[in-house]
């Protein structure tokens, strides 16, 4: 008599958690390397106007902004490309911590949500203190400033982490 033992598959523990997770993090990646660079945010500040809604919307798209060449000085030019990647960091962090792999359709959108929110505003706090002139005052605004970023452009992520496949239910 042979005793029959099921074990889950290889990877089921980790597989919805990529998957969700990973849905976010490329969803935030293509928004951070499509319209966070230089061309995309010289023609957003040039030909939209912020006192439209799509304007408005076209130039929040553009925050999390990233630089290959500038006059400004190297700390600044750091402190942009890292808020970029540390943006993408933490989405990552928030989606896995948060549970995005065992939460329902509705609940996974508002944590894809919630964690561009929470991330940019965390990348944007945190790499404030590496600009010149840095201040206390200027971190909480740039945090502010993120997490605006987070609410206008999130839903983005949260279709993407609610759309992943594998998840629902435990």
């Amino acid at each position: 008599m042979a005793i029959s033992v099921s074990y889950p598959p290889r990877m089921a523990l980790f597989g919805r958690a990529r998957t969700a997770t990973g849905a976010g993090v490329v969803a935030t990646l293509v928004l951070i390397l499509v319209f966070g660079n230089e061309a995309y945010t010289e023609w957003a500040g040039r030909h939209t106007t912020a006192n439209s809604v799509w304007g408005f919307f076209l130039r929040e798209l553009a925050w999390p902004s990233w630089v290959v060449t500038s006059s400004d000085s190297i700390r600044n030019l750091i402190a942009h490309d890292l808020r970029a990647l540390l943006v993408l960091l933490f989405v990552a962090l928030v989606l896995a911590v948060g549970g995005a792999s065992r939460s329902a359709g509705g609940t996974r959108f508002v944590v894809g949500w919630a964690s561009l929110i929470f991330g940019a505003a965390l990348a944007a706090l945190l790499t404030s203190f590496i600009n010149t002139g840095a201040s206390w005052l200027g971190a909480l605004s740039a945090a502010s400033e993120g997490s605006t970023y987070g609410l206008w452009v999130g839903w983005i992520v949260g279709i993407a982490v609610a759309t992943a496949k594998g998840g629902g239910g435990a």
